[in-house]
């Protein structure tokens, strides 16, 4: 019995995980790792945001920087309870690869005086891109973590509803080669 106890204290191991660098954005609660509610890594703990007001532009920057394709909704909700601390965002142009290259990021107040908590939603697999808003462009689709073109021989009127439909974009208005 006693070398049983022996032999099983050896076999246990632990590992040190670091923590995640300053910044980090994750998605938690929701369908996906690509979808839920925002939070961000800042001195040692994650948080939500304070701030009343959030517009595409960062949300567009958080799926980017999560590798997640591009925004398919977002939204705010429910007020987050006073005295909580949160972390401000805006001023993103959209263009940012991470919310750490955003015009204003900083620690909010000690306390948060309100705000909201905002939610997310980034397609995973496919993202239209060179297009004049969310719901056009040239499509692309993620495979081994990197985006690649779809051919047009490829892609028919059908998989074009899937695509719109996945995006929240509606049925497709119109289908174009390159």
């Amino acid at each position: 019995m006693n070398d049983f106890k022996n032999r099983q204290s050896k076999d246990l191991q632990a590992q040190s995980i670091s923590p995640p660098a300053e910044y980090s954005v994750r998605l938690v609660n929701g369908t996906t790792s690509c979808s839920g509610t925002l939070e961000v890594f800042y001195r040692g703990e994650w948080s939500g945001l304070c701030a009343t007001w959030w517009t595409m532009k960062e949300a567009k920057v958080v799926c980017r920087q999560l590798d997640c394709g591009n925004v398919v909704a977002e939204s705010r909700g429910p007020l987050v309870e006073e005295g909580r601390g949160g972390v401000t965002l805006w001023g993103c142009s959209g263009n940012e690869s991470t919310i750490r290259e955003c015009n204003t990021i900083r620690r909010g107040p000690a306390v948060c005086n309100g705000g909201y908590y905002y939610h997310v939603i980034c397609s995973e697999s496919v993202q239209l891109v060179d297009g004049a808003g969310l719901c056009s462009g040239r499509l692309e689709v993620k495979s081994n973590q990197s985006w690649a073109s779809v051919c047009e021989a490829d892609f028919d009127q059908q998989d074009a509803e899937v695509v719109c439909g996945e995006l929240g974009c509606g049925a497709p208005a119109a289908l174009q080669g390159g």
